[in-house]
């Protein structure tokens, strides 16, 4: 009986994660790709935190050139160097691949690290036994979905075409504001078109996460 009842609980859950968004034929197989705002929101804060990094390197690099090294080379402080913003933008859309969906939530906290709470019930009732057929092989559940593959190839596309204004944000502007504000806001987004920068993950939800995890520990 309690596993009929956890089968009838998968299929429902199923079927919230394949039709929530549904309308074109790839919503109605429950994919709705990352727009522009999603992906520049998760690119900007993936740089900035890879800049944050390598930020707290006090090292001094030599530049420059002499055939006879006899001309004293320029010593630049790493943390404002170009060699600094290259190695940070260097694979920055990888991180992206770190990201997981969370169907159960529709704004832009949808991409989001961690596991969604939809698979981790999904595990939980595959430990206790249900048999759980999402159409594809247990190992591969929690591979990047294709949202989040889609996204890393839109930051790729995006890095490149707004290369010139992060590199003036980074030389000129990230005293003045963050690289979302430059960036999204001011180069890639349309007024209207901004409204995912302003959403974050209610504070209500991560009450609950963590009183989840309280109850987990004792």
């Amino acid at each position: 009986m309690v596993l009929k009842m956890l089968q009838v609980c998968v299929t429902f859950l199923l079927l919230i994660s394949q039709h929530t968004f549904a309308g074109t034929p790839e919503e109605e197989q429950g994919v709705r790709y990352a727009n522009k705002c999603e992906t520049c929101k998760i690119l900007a804060t993936e740089l900035q935190e890879r800049l944050s990094e390598t930020g707290k390197s006090h090292d001094v690099i030599e530049t420059g050139y002499s055939v006879d090294d006899v001309k004293p080379k320029k010593r630049k402080e790493y943390r404002r160097s170009e060699l600094r913003l290259l190695e940070s933008i260097e694979n920055v859309c990888d991180r992206i691949l770190e990201y997981n969906l969370h169907k159960e939530r529709s704004d832009s906290t949808r991409f989001a690290k961690g596991m969604s709470e939809t698979f981790k019930t999904l595990h939980g009732l595959v430990d206790k036994g249900v048999k759980v057929d999402l159409g594809i092989p247990l190992e591969l559940w929690d591979k990047p979905p294709v949202e989040v593959t889609q996204m890393k190839s839109q930051c790729e596309n995006m890095l490149e075409t707004y290369e010139d204004a992060i590199y003036e944000w980074y030389f000129h502007k990230q005293d003045e504001k963050n690289l979302i504000d430059h960036l999204c806001a001011e180069q890639v987004l349309a007024v209207d078109d901004r409204k995912c920068l302003k959403e974050s993950l209610k504070i209500s939800d991560k009450k609950n996460k963590k009183s989840k995890g309280d109850k987990e520990d004792l």
